[in-house]
């Protein structure tokens, strides 16, 4: 469209940020700029690479996945009922990309953090960056994921309008992979092997609020993806070929603004500090490291302590802990509830001591939404600033911020001309 970006990521490239990742597993550092969230290619880069969406209404799917498949993606994305790309594959595909945007004459600046944004007479005309250095722009799109916390901040701090909205918490599940496939395929012995490890998927309505399985990666691993200190936060991922000994998923109560009457003092941002809160107190729960509490599901049901622990996909390891006496207690009985009753889905192999929870999942989307106009995708009180994919609460994964943004460059085009 004849337009020049100038993408500014917080982290390192892909090659740089594994080594923090490397640092993140092994000692347990947090680079709070360079994680599983923040580095080039935001989260998407080191994660399962899920590429099915709800939002196909939104815009052109198949221009998403065929984008993708241009800079190395397998072609069985285009056809495949729920594609995904794979933790190994992805990093490849994101440099691809950057190699494309630089050859079109884009910049892409690294290790540079936004503190500051450039306001002038309503208008957003650039930012600044950790060293004090401003970058001109004629638009900017905050295009920022869940949990640059630091941008909502900044963003009322500057007197911007944010919204509060509902969001979800809870656990990951482990299973060992072969519980679930026999569940799905029924067999008795290991599955087929030109089949592949089985997901799984369900939802309840447990005492007024949806329960549901989230992010699920079959064959898949547990990982860090605290974004500071003192806090402990765990995500799920695949390889392309998701032959790992281990199925999990996020199991995760909705959060509605009712409650969080208990943080209200903090106005927008109560969700937020829920978050925090709960993060925090899940390091605390696993010895003040990025070693994660866990229970076993039928011990955790049962308000027991587990005297022993199953083997686990999370590398930086799993600590014995009563998740049953600390997690909130409206999130904690509706998990209670809600394992039961996905085992009369599953016939009997859902609640089981071969599986355990491990803590928390406290990320599945963003606590606050930044407003935009509907017809210009501008914020309604700053001309020439964007809010888009999941940061500004427009998006749930790769697909739907993909299509987001592309709908954001679009009218960026238009209202510049």
């Amino acid at each position: 469209m004849g337009l020049k970006p100038i993408v500014i990521e917080r982290g390192k490239d892909v090659s740089n940020r594994r080594k923090d990742l490397g640092l993140l597993h092994r000692e347990h550092i947090v680079n709070p700029d360079s994680n599983y969230c923040f580095g080039e290619g935001g989260a998407g880069t080191y994660s399962d690479g899920k590429l099915y969406t709800r939002s196909k209404k939104r815009g052109d799917l198949n221009r998403v996945l065929d984008i993708l498949i241009e800079h190395g993606a397998q072609l069985d994305i285009r056809v495949d009922a729920h594609p995904h790309i794979g933790t190994n594959k992805l990093p490849k595909i994101i440099a691809n990309m950057r190699k494309t945007i630089l050859e079109s004459g884009g910049e892409v600046l690294f290790d540079t953090r936004v503190e500051d944004i450039l306001i002038k007479s309503g208008k957003a005309v650039g930012v600044v960056d950790q060293n004090g250095n401003a970058i001109e722009a004629v638009s900017i799109v905050l295009a920022t994921g869940h949990s640059a916390r630091d941008i909502f901040y900044l963003l009322h701090a500057k007197g911007l309008e944010l919204e509060a909205k509902a969001f979800a918490m809870g656990v990951r599940v482990e299973h060992p992979q072969p519980i679930i496939d026999k569940l799905q395929y029924h067999c008795e012995g290991p599955r087929d092997k030109n089949l592949p490890s089985a997901p799984y998927s369900a939802v309840e309505q447990i005492n007024g609020r949806g329960v549901y399985s989230f992010c699920m990666c079959p064959g898949g691993f547990i990982v860090p993806a605290a974004t500071a200190q003192e806090e402990l936060v765990i995500n799920g991922m695949s390889t392309s070929t998701r032959d790992s000994r281990y199925a999990n998923s996020g199991v995760v109560v909705e959060i509605e603004l009712e409650d969080l009457k208990p943080y209200e003092k903090h106005g927008v941002f109560a969700g937020l500090e829920y978050q925090k809160y709960l993060e925090n107190a899940a390091w605390n729960a696993g010895g003040r490291t990025q070693t994660a509490p866990a229970q076993r599901i039928v011990d955790f049901t049962e308000g027991k302590m587990s005297s022993e622990l199953n083997d686990c996909s999370y590398i930086p390891g799993i600590q014995s802990s009563p998740m049953h006496e600390w997690l909130p207690k409206h999130i904690g009985k509706r998990l209670r509830k809600v394992f039961k009753a996905f085992d009369q889905k599953m016939k009997g192999y859902y609640y089981t001591n071969e599986a355990q929870i491990v803590g928390v999942e406290s990320r599945t989307s963003s606590p606050i939404k930044i407003p935009r106009d509907a017809t210009t995708l501008q914020h309604p009180q700053c001309e020439g600033l964007y809010p888009s994919g999941e940061g500004g609460g427009y998006a749930g994964g790769i697909v739907s911020a993909a299509i987001d943004g592309e709908k954001v460059a679009e009218a960026i085009a238009k209202n510049l001309n």
